[in-house]
């Protein structure tokens, strides 16, 4: 005899179901059959994650939380954490629905908020699934129809419910510094060969300024050129069945050996170990 599922495993399986939508947009379904972690991994905007199977542990220098399925993984706004994800024992395999708060979510967000701004809340922070369940259905269901503008509108009421929670970083503007604002137009670009003079017209600086910028915020174009580059590869290495060489020149690397050797020194551990 099969017994009803809870409501929770209901949830759940609704959620994962995202995995086999070919309609759905701006989220990523991550899966791995063996436990690995990665350190100092730059998240570039706010975003949540659904923890579907096993379990994951995120820290910072000031945090450190523990996920398990029917959780929900808040990031309030861009930071760094170092991340190990385990998969199920019992299943062997771990996943997870990566959601960004898309930018006309966040400014819907903004424009309907007419109250004073709340606290901003801790950087990370962890939610019941549950407590969230019929927005997140509802956001679910609109992607799967292909109705992405319903879709953001419930992102949108998803970020006023937890603005009233205590996460109100949700609602300030991201104010980057230059180095985040670099490495964001080489993201958008990762396989250009990227040089002084592609920045300093669009960022109305000259080369020396941009230079002496940049070492004052600890970083240079070099440094953030393989960080977002790297970070492009990841996201391919988690959420595409590309051969590595492939993963590699989109990454901007015509040599393997050299990218799996930058990969490493930059996660601690080897590309084909997220596969």
């Amino acid at each position: 005899m099969t017994l009803p599922l809870s409501e929770s495993a209901r949830l759940l399986a609704d959620m994962a179901s995202l995995a086999g939508c070919d309609r759905a947009e701006g989220y990523a379904c991550i899966t791995a059959l063996r436990e690995h972690g990665a350190r100092s991994v730059e998240i570039a905007q706010a975003q949540f994650a659904i923890l579907l199977e096993g379990q994951k542990h995120v820290s910072t220098a000031t945090q450190s939380l523990r996920f398990v399925p029917g959780d929900i993984f808040l990031i309030t706004r861009r930071c760094r954490i170092d991340v190990v994800n385990m998969p199920d024992p019992h299943t062997g395999r771990y996943l997870s629905a990566i959601v960004p708060f898309c930018a006309e979510a966040l400014a819907a967000a903004r424009t309907l908020w007419n109250e004073p701004l709340p606290a901003p809340g801790a950087t990370l922070a962890r939610l019941p699934l549950q407590e969230h369940g019929t927005l997140l259905r509802r956001w679910r269901q609109a992607l799967q129809q292909g109705h992405y503008s319903e879709a953001r509108l419930a992102l949108a009421t998803f970020v006023i419910t937890l603005s009233r929670q205590g996460h109100g970083s949700l609602l300030l503007p991201p104010q980057p510094t230059l180095s985040e604002q670099v490495r964001d137009h080489i993201a958008a670009e990762p396989a250009r060969d990227w040089q002084s003079r592609d920045l300093e017209a669009t960022l109305g600086l000259s080369g020396a300024t941009l230079r002496r910028h940049l070492a004052a915020e600890g970083s240079s174009l070099r440094e953030l050129r393989i960080e977002a580059r790297l970070a492009h590869a990841m996201e391919l290495l988690y959420t595409t069945t590309l051969p590595l060489k492939s993963v590699a020149a989109r990454a901007g690397y015509r040599s393997l050996a050299s990218f799996n050797k930058r990969f490493v020194e930059r996660y601690g551990l080897q590309p084909a170990e997220l596969r």
